[in-house]
């Protein structure tokens, strides 16, 4: 048996969009960025971008501490495991989930956490998924100051991001300010082991799937593994690029837009001969926001695809299609 293969494409097929005008006081140089993001976004979803102001240092320290935690025994992870947890943070041992639902779990093993929410601040928020409390590694005292100082990077970076798909779309750069405030973000440390050289059919360290969200911005380190499904070509490689995060448009965004900006399946296989070791950060917004057409999005001939939702109630959908489908049963249901 051998692994799903993937197709080598030129660099420049996933555009390395520059960034750094999004911090420009002239709306000029920052509509420059929005249109470059436009033509990715409707292409295939998938870009990286580079001088996103996250500091390399901070970058090294996170990779770091997430090696430190996949190295410790295997009852010290457990002690913080996803299970005692209302909120799903926490560590998810290996073969802890099936996305494919091949009957063979992926290959990896991960640790949750998010924005930090006690019951006093706002009870009836509680009720949504992925709102509450981290678990943090004991015996770890630089893991908790390092994630908490990346995730504060990622959310700023990603609400940065927010306002230049708005541009992009022809909107005010203000336009999605209400789905990006009290925002439900989750940071994902993983932890791929090598893959075996005769695996069994299908077996990947991560199956193929979209992301529920909005957006994702995934830092992953030079192993490789990431692949695209692109429908002209079929699965793609998204090889590591120096110095840069990769981004992704998820389930939310393509409904937002009537499906014109891609949500694209992607997968892992890890075929470097060694660990791999990733860390998306997924941004879903404000869970009471309405996500409902966006202006520009439909016309006579086009009318909108999907009735409104709330972010919460998109969701608690999305958990309740993953628990009892697979992945084409899923797109064959919208």
């Amino acid at each position: 048996m051998s692994y799903p293969t993937a197709r080598a494409i030129p660099i420049s097929a996933l555009p390395l969009i520059d960034i750094a005008k999004l911090k420009s006081t002239k709306l000029s140089d920052r509509e420059v960025v929005a249109q470059q993001i436009r033509q990715a976004c409707l292409d295939k979803g998938f870009f990286y971008i580079a001088n996103h102001d996250v500091p390399a240092p901070l970058v090294d320290a996170v990779f770091r501490e997430s090696r430190s935690f996949f190295a410790l025994p295997l009852a010290d992870r457990m002690s913080v495991r996803r299970s005692r947890s209302a909120c799903n943070r926490g560590f998810e041992p290996m073969g802890g989930q099936d996305l494919e639902r091949t009957g063979f779990p992926d290959l990896k093993e991960a640790y949750d956490l998010g924005v930090e929410q006690v019951e006093a601040d706002h009870v009836v928020r509680l009720q949504y998924a992925n709102i509450g409390l981290n678990q943090w590694p004991s015996g770890a005292p630089l893991f908790r100051r390092v994630m908490e100082a990346y995730f504060e990077a990622m959310l700023a970076l990603a609400i940065r991001l927010m306002g230049a798909l708005a541009l992009s779309l022809g909107l005010a750069e203000n336009y999605f300010d209400g789905f990006c405030a009290q925002s439900v973000a989750l940071l994902r440390l993983l932890h791929y082991p090598q893959q075996p050289v005769k695996p069994y059919a299908g077996e990947k360290g991560c199956g193929a799937h979209t992301d529920w969200g909005a957006i994702t911005v995934l830092l992953q380190d030079d192993a490789g593994g990431l692949q695209i499904n692109d429908p002209a070509h079929g699965w793609l490689h998204a090889p590591p690029r120096t110095g840069s995060f990769v981004v992704n448009l998820g389930d939310i965004v393509a409904r937002w837009t009537n499906d014109r900006y891609r949500s694209t399946e992607h997968r892992v296989i890890n075929l470097s001969g060694r660990d791999r070791y990733s860390v998306p950060f997924f941004f879903d917004g404000n869970p009471d926001h309405l996500i409902s057409c966006l202006p520009g999005c439909s016309g006579p001939n086009d009318p909108p695809k999907y009735a409104p939702v709330t972010v919460a109630a998109h969701t608690d959908a999305m958990h309740r299609l993953a628990a009892v489908t697979t992945p084409a049963e899923r797109s064959a249901n919208g």
